[in-house]
């Protein structure tokens, strides 16, 4: 990637961004004085807020580097993971926001405990911790080589600075000064994307018209290949994939849940949710067709990149040598907003957890007052924390610590979104049964992991880190996930029924919400 100086103008730009997302902090730490106000804006949030701010978290600087790059190589098949996305939810969205509203007061996990006890609640609390924590220093180390690219500064300072930044805006403004900083980088995060498509159109001699054609000439809005087969990146492993990821975002992911809260009102929280959902496939698709302009300028304009150069560094080289003077300190921007608008939800979510699911067990009579000073100082530590893994991954190389994490991960939250699915549409499923199906799952995806997983050995070979021959896991490792969310469900469910229990409380099932809808229409007609 080639490293250049950065305009004063653009500088000032980016500079003035980061300003303004302090600001938003300071001015709403004025009403941060409960943890109901810290951690859900006391629900007064208007519907359009949340929606655009469930949008700004899951768009993030990874899909602003990762989806140009990914379809400047290849084609538009990581896109089909979000075209799941809403049809999963309009199926589901109706039943899971009044759950969550009705049955919890802060915490995702308080479902879980709810449901089938303590175990399972401290279980998927600790591997929403352990994701996200990986998730922020993972989104600080490529926004900082990215912009590192762009201004010429060194990626520490930039690590660090952004980081800091996220601290004050999550310390001070809690919530509410979270979900309107993502409504102002959410239009941001649209502009840059917009921007680049309309610069890139005037770039390429024959314009929309040229793209559109080398595009078609070379299958690049395409979201092949079709075989069936689960062993490679091919669309019936993303349609998979993708609809356990729309499970796990809108039904057991906290930064998700705690926008349900933070809205006014039931009717609201379903509009933010399909707000934020149909704005965000379009958003991935824009970052899609990024990559594709740019495989067709560079097409066109052969030679005119770096002998070398890695597909995931194209968009950000072009934004640091084509780009006019002020539109690339506002894709800069977005880039910066991209990263804030993520890290700083998950830190105030994270913290959140801290205070419910394990501070508020270990001290029951602590005041509210006592929660928000933990809550407040833990914010301190996990923005620390992240900011230390990312210059982790700047140290060891990011490839291989990345690696080694994301496996970890996989281990010990194996199954999640298949616990939230067994509690939701079984009320026979106990939890001697679910624990049976967790044992299973993790047991499974060491396994998974162990047979796929390759270390460098000395001599500069990669090896596997456990080999068992034909029986090794060669399926793609996008199907590690929907394996063990199945095997819960199913060995979880099986297992339910060897213990004698009574049938769960239908409150806590989509049974209880359907009784409720039916009765309400019984009433209506009488």
């Amino acid at each position: 990637m080639i490293h250049s100086s950065i305009h004063w103008i653009d500088m000032l730009i980016v500079i003035l961004s980061l300003i303004a997302a302090v600001g938003v902090g300071v001015y709403f730490s004025r009403k941060q004085n409960s943890t109901e106000s810290y951690y859900a804006a006391n629900g007064n949030v208007p519907a359009w807020a949340v929606g655009m701010s469930m949008f700004a978290t899951i768009i993030s600087s990874v899909t602003f580097l990762a989806y140009p790059g990914a379809a400047y190589s290849g084609n538009w098949i990581l896109l089909v993971q979000g075209l799941m996305v809403p049809i999963v939810l309009l199926g589901m969205i109706w039943f899971i926001v009044p759950l969550f509203r009705r049955v919890i007061r802060l915490s995702t996990y308080e479902y879980f405990e709810r449901r089938f006890g303590v175990v399972a609640r401290i279980y998927s609390s600790l591997a929403f911790v352990l994701e996200h924590f990986s998730k922020m220093g993972t989104i600080l180390y490529l926004m900082g080589i990215a912009m590192a690219a762009f201004t010429g500064l060194d990626i520490t300072y930039i690590i660090i600075i952004i980081g800091l930044v996220v601290i004050i805006l999550t310390y001070l403004g809690g919530m509410e000064a979270i979900i309107w900083m993502d409504v102002v980088q959410g239009f941001l995060l649209i502009l840059g994307g917009v921007l680049t498509v309309g610069m890139l159109f005037y770039l390429t001699d024959g314009g929309a018209s040229t793209v559109f054609s080398v595009a078609k000439e070379y299958h690049k809005i395409d979201v092949g290949p079709y075989d069936w087969d689960l062993t490679q990146l091919t669309f019936i492993v993303m349609v998979l994939n993708g609809i356990f990821y729309a499970v796990q975002k809108y039904g057991t992911d906290q930064s998700i849940v705690q926008r349900y809260l933070a809205a006014k009102d039931e009717k609201s929280a379903k509009k933010a949710s399909y707000m934020g959902v149909l704005m965000s496939v379009p958003a991935w698709a824009l970052f899609m067709f990024v990559g594709t302009c740019l495989f067709v300028y560079y097409h066109i304009n052969s030679g005119a990149l770096p002998e070398g150069i890695k597909s995931d560094e194209v968009f950000p080289f072009f934004i640091a040598t084509e780009l006019p003077i002020g539109i690339t300190g506002l894709i800069i921007a977005a880039l910066a907003a991209g990263a804030i608008s993520s890290i700083d939800s998950d830190v105030n979510c994270i913290s959140a957890i801290i205070v419910e699911d394990y501070y508020g067990r270990i001290n029951k009579n602590a005041t509210d007052a006592q929660k928000l000073r933990v809550g407040r100082i833990s914010v301190l530590v996990i923005g620390i924390l992240s900011i230390f893994i990312a210059l982790i991954y700047v140290a060891w190389g990011g490839e291989g610590v990345l690696g080694t994490l994301f496996g970890l991960y996989a281990i010990v939250s194996a199954g999640i979104v298949g616990i939230f699915l067994l509690g939701l549409f079984s009320r026979r499923a106990n939890w001697q049964g679910l624990y049976i199906g967790i044992a299973a799952a993790i047991l499974f995806t060491a396994y998974a992991v162990l047979t796929s997983s390759r270390f460098e050995t000395g001599n500069g070979e990669k090896e596997l880190l456990l080999d068992l021959g034909g029986w090794n896991f060669t399926h793609h490792k996008y199907m590690l996930g929907v394996y063990s969310h199945l095997i819960v469900l199913v060995i979880g469910y099986v297992a339910s029924l060897f213990f004698h229990s009574p049938p769960a409380d239908k409150e806590l099932t989509v049974y209880g919400y359907l009784e409720e809808r039916r009765k309400l229409k019984e009433n209506q007609n009488k």
